[in-house]
């Protein structure tokens, strides 16, 4: 059997078996990874039902991919940058694609639902923290004008002088004309 996975914004056709490199993933050397993000799922000819397949790997090593070399360089104008780049990469070998995946969606569905409660108990604090802030404006505009502005300029950071215009060229002085 065999599966299409996305994995890092990237497609990988699989089998059991299989040795892929595949972007980072989190884990160590021996540790077994679902790849959950079946795509499609089929036998020889025949395509079966993608929601129903779980495919599972395990990590062989965590490496790093051969360096790209990034070079720029602008013509006639001594600019040259060079960097280089290693992708960080997981090498994986699958384990099993088959029909296993149902069960697992059951078990997560009840933690799906306790999360939205969860999301409206943290909401209900958030809507005091604004009316404790609004009273300290209250005692600010009861200051006189000139407190007012006081405390504005320490409050508000200091600003950046402008930048200073380099002097424009001079024409050269035209040169006298020779009479004969």
């Amino acid at each position: 059997m065999f599966a299409v996975v996305r994995t890092g914004g990237k497609q990988y056709r699989v089998a059991a078996g299989d040795k892929i490199a595949v972007e980072k993933l989190s884990g160590e050397a021996g540790d077994t990874v679902p790849l959950g993000d079946v795509l499609l799922a089929g036998e020889g000819d025949s395509i079966a039902d993608a929601s129903k397949v779980a495919v599972s790997a395990e990590i062989i090593a965590q490496a790093k991919s051969e360096k790209v070399i990034v070079f720029k360089k602008r013509r006639r104008h001594n600019y040259r940058r060079k960097a280089g780049h290693r992708q960080q990469l997981t090498l994986l070998r699958i384990l099993s694609v088959g029909d296993s995946k149902a069960p697992a969606k059951k078990a997560a569905a009840p933690k799906k639902e306790a999360a939205p409660v969860a999301e409206e108990a943290k909401a209900a604090p958030e809507k005091k923290a604004p009316a404790k802030k609004a009273a300290p404006a209250k005692a600010a505009a009861e200051k006189a004008p000139a407190e007012k502005k006081a405390a504005d300029k320490k409050a508000a950071p200091a600003k950046k002088a402008p930048a200073k215009k380099p002097a424009a060229k001079k024409a050269p002085a035209a040169k006298p004309a020779d009479k004969k």
